[in-house]
């Protein structure tokens, strides 16, 4: 008896699917851009992906009184595509990412560490951005306080 396999097929993403590299690319980028939108509101950048148990915080900034949490999604267009028509990138934070951003920023917290700033008040924010082809920001939503 003879077995026989398929003929080897490389391994490329679904057509419409970003590889993973360009995914982190892009995720990196986005948050290069939300980190350096917090600059530029008298925040200072904490720490970027923070790695805790229950996952990862993109971006903790803080102005001396506020820590933020924040959580950054990203999205590209290509030229093709109109910005009216891009897809909302804040639209896909559902209940069940608001709540672990929650376990995150407590886990964050309880760990003991001693260069961690002493905040009065903790706020949850998201962050939209949209890229075009060139890595240019087209567009970048801002949401304080978002759950």
């Amino acid at each position: 008896m003879r077995s026989e396999t398929a003929p080897h097929r490389p391994t490329c993403p679904r057509p419409g699917r970003r590889s993973p590299d360009r995914r982190r690319a892009l995720g990196r980028l986005g948050e290069d851009l939300a980190a350096a939108h917090f600059e530029r509101l008298a925040f200072s950048v904490v720490a970027r992906n923070v790695r805790t148990r229950y996952g990862e915080i993109d971006l903790i900034a803080f102005d001396g009184q506020t820590l933020v949490f924040a959580e950054v999604k990203s999205r590209r267009i290509s030229t093709r595509r109109r910005l009216a028509a891009a897809q909302e990138p804040l639209a896909g934070l559902r209940p069940r990412q608001r709540a672990r951003l929650r376990r995150l920023a407590t886990a964050w917290l309880s760990d003991e560490q001693p260069d961690r700033p002493t905040a009065r008040t903790i706020r949850f924010d998201a962050v939209g951005l949209i890229v075009d082809e060139q890595d240019r920001l087209l567009r970048l939503d801002h949401v304080e306080a978002a759950w």
